[in-house]
Parts: structure tokens; sequence; C-alpha cells
């Protein structure tokens, strides 16, 4: 049950294209505040979580889906597990499983918290999503340092080959960068360049959070 006068936790979207930065900059913040403030003080949220379920589709027609365009996610139904945990119900978040395409029967579960770090690809393209952002950060990293990080990371964490990977960028990847992600840029409230290890922007972060959670 929702808990009364319970404050309207903060939601924090961090943005930029594949391989920018964005998870490392969000999974640093959550992991160097969560001792300080709690479990029940932040949360992070990804994206990719919400990838459209594909159990439906043969492995060969998932292969074939554009990951890069902003239908390729239900941002429907993120929409509504942020609406739920402004409502203080927690909310079941999907998993979903690169290397099959789809999500898994598993779910996370995610307590209301104060603070809700949100961190993915297409979140300022969607306006109703747009719209619950409280703050907006846009990773600005140039797109051949992406690249060498997205073939480094999808050859480790996703069995892919350096062909597929490349082949991907080609065909989806850059076009859809293009048409979707840098043109939402315009709608971030704050531009961090040199990626997920810049200290600064990090601090930053770090303290607007501290002054949200008193």
């Amino acid at each position: 049950m929702p808990e009364e006068n319970s404050p309207k936790p903060t939601f924090i979207a961090i943005v930029g294209a594949s391989a920018s930065g964005k998870s490392l900059f969000a999974q640093t913040i959550y992991d160097e505040l969560l001792p300080e403030l709690g479990a029940n003080s932040i949360a992070i949220i990804k994206e990719d979580a919400y990838y459209r379920d594909q159990t439906h589709m043969p492995f060969e027609e998932r292969v074939k889906t554009n990951y890069d365009h902003p239908k390729a996610f239900e941002h429907e139904l993120l929409s509504q597990h942020l609406e739920q945990l402004v409502s203080s119900q927690s909310i079941e978040c999907p998993v979903y499983c690169y290397k099959n395409h789809t999500r898994t029967e598993k779910s996370n579960t995610i307590e209301p918290t104060k603070i809700v770090l949100i961190e993915g690809i297409m979140l300022l393209t969607d306006k109703n999503l747009r719209d619950r952002f409280d703050i907006k950060v846009y990773m600005d990293t140039p797109l051949d340092i992406c690249l060498l990080r997205r073939i480094e990371r999808d050859t480790v964490e996703r069995d892919r080959t350096i062909e597929s990977i490349t082949e991907q960028y080609i065909s989806t990847v850059r076009p859809m960068y293009y048409q979707f992600i840098e043109p939402a840029k315009i709608h971030a409230d704050i531009v961090i360049t040199r990626g997920g290890k810049n200290r600064m922007a990090i601090e930053v972060i770090k303290a607007k959070i501290r002054q949200l959670s008193q």
C-alpha cells in the first residue's frame, strides 16, 4: 500500500550513445552513495531491461531487430513503473538477456526510494518519459571512443564477434544515434564530457543528490 505523505522520488535520467559511459557513470554514483544514504534512499533502473519481450519470435528473427530504435523498448511499461514508484509502490523490473535477445522469466523487485537513477540510450526521445525526469544528464562521448568500448564490452560480456558488432554499428547503431539520440541532447540539463570516469561530474551529481536526500 502507498505510504501517506511520502515524498515524490527524484528521477535522474542519464543518457547518451551506446558505450558512452552512462552505465559506469550511473553505477559509480549509486555504488558510492549507497553506503552513505542507505538502500531505501537510492535505486538504479536500466532502460535495457525494458527491451520488448521477444520470446514469441524465433532466435533468427530476434537477431534482426533494430535494438537502437525507440520502438525496441517498452517505454509504456517503464513509464508505468515510474508512476508506481511515485505512488510509493514497488515494481518488478524485467531482466533482459543479451545473448538470447529477449527477456528472461525473472524480475528484480525495486522498492520506492527518494532518488532513482535511470540510464539508457533512448530515454529523452519519449516525451512522456522525458517529462517525468527531474534532472536529465547527457553523456557526450565521441563515437569512435564509443565504438572501441562497445567492441571490448560485447566481445567479452555478450559473446559477440567483431564482425557482428561492426555490422550492427554501421547498419543501425550509428544511424540511429544521429536520428534519435544526438537530437535529444537539446533536452538535457547537464552535458558531460570525458565519459563515465569524469570525477568532477560525478561529484557534482552526488552533491545534488545529497541535497535532495535531506
